[in-house]
């Protein structure tokens, strides 16, 4: 059982992380030099947790810190999963496009098919869904209600509370949970299973992930990390993602993993094994992508070269940042676990890391 007890250790504490088997294979760059810099860099911050670094096209974890302080585990231990957060929208988005793919409908399928007793869903699109430009907004998707939801709850909370509030028509970026855990719902619809089952089947296992998993089902022997953040001391004022606020966000923000296995996401959003290059080139270009390059849980920027997203989660100390080279041969997944809660903060931990990866390459923010 988890305590939300303050809890403290020295700023200077170095704490190794776990290697991955996949940095195994050999590198063209001082791997020892690289975990260095991270680390220096995340301690200059404050900050705790676990990156991937990924250098023409090899794939370094480094870690600093402790992932659950209270039971001395290392931010890179294999005993500990993260949030996704935000992040996990990407994977939504993925599932939604093999369906599109296998020609179940399309980007421009209007979701009153799936929503007919939602208003204005007769005006909306699945593409509308998936680039936030929907128009739809609800407040408190991340406020933990009190009581553990079920997928089918958590969507019909969500339809119940957009029809007793006002909403803007569709057109304009506004992000918001709604879209992604409405598109939880059509994959629902479509295939006759719950999303669980669908991410178990199109994401997990053809990439056979070994440390990705939904709260509930994190095995006997592991544990969710847990959030903290500095002040005056590390490790203070501890928070983790209850249950109940996890299973609002079914589609969103309910998925927990490493940045090891969500290299392999990314990797395999391009390789064949989830979509094929084509296939997620139509999924960052929708016909509703807003001028700020979002489509399909992702920020496309400088001409398609680079892809970005972040997350966090409200009422935690979460931050999970990435960053990458569309072609997945240089960036950054990060991770944190201890933050200031302050999005520019942590996004201006990663791009120094990114700017010694591969200088003139990535954006700051």
């Amino acid at each position: 059982m988890k305590t939300a007890a303050s809890l403290t250790v020295a700023a200077s504490l170095p704490i190794a992380g776990v290697v991955s088997s996949n940095q195994v294979k050999a590198a063209s760059y001082n791997q020892t030099e690289m975990r260095s810099f991270v680390r220096s860099t995340l301690a200059n911050y404050y900050a705790r947790g676990t990156t991937v670094i990924i250098k023409d096209g090899h794939p370094q974890q480094i870690s600093y810190g402790y992932g659950y302080y209270g039971k001395r585990l290392g931010a890179g231990n294999r005993k500990v999963v993260y949030p996704v957060c935000s992040l996990q929208k990407v994977i939504t988005a993925a599932m939604i496009t093999q369906l599109i793919y296998a020609g179940k409908f399309n980007q421009d399928t209007k979701i009153s098919t799936w929503y007919p007793n939602l208003k204005g869903s007769s005006d909306i699109t699945v593409g509308n869904l998936m680039t936030h430009t929907s128009g739809l907004k609800a407040s408190d998707t991340e406020v933990n209600r009190g009581k553990v939801a079920s997928e089918d709850s958590a969507i019909n909370w969500v339809v119940n509370k957009l029809n007793s509030t006002s909403q803007n028509k569709p057109g304009n970026f506004s992000y918001n949970n709604t879209n992604y855990i409405l598109l939880a719902g059509i994959i629902r619809q479509v295939t006759g299973k719950s999303y669980k089952d669908n991410v178990k089947e199109r994401i997990i296992n053809p990439l056979n992930l070994k440390g990705t998993y939904f709260l509930e089902d994190v095995p006997a022997g592991m544990t969710d990390g847990i959030s903290y953040t500095w002040n005056r001391k590390n490790y203070q004022w501890a928070q983790y993602v209850e249950k109940q606020q996890a299973s609002q966000l079914v589609g969103a923000g309910n998925l927990f993993s490493t940045p090891m296995d969500y290299y392999q996401i990314q990797v395999g959003l391009t390789n064949g094994k989830i979509l094929n290059k084509t296939e997620f080139d139509y999924m960052t270009n929708l016909k509703a992508k807003s001028p700020n390059g979002y489509s399909g849980g992702m920020y496309i920027e400088n001409n398609g070269t680079l892809k970005s997203a972040y997350g966090n989660l409200y009422n935690t100390h979460f931050g999970n940042w990435i960053q990458m080279t569309s072609d997945n041969q240089n960036g950054l997944i990060m991770f944190l676990n201890q933050t200031q809660n302050d999005e520019n903060r942590n996004k201006a931990i990663g791009y120094q890391i990114l700017n010694h990866i591969k200088p003139n390459t990535f954006n700051a923010r």
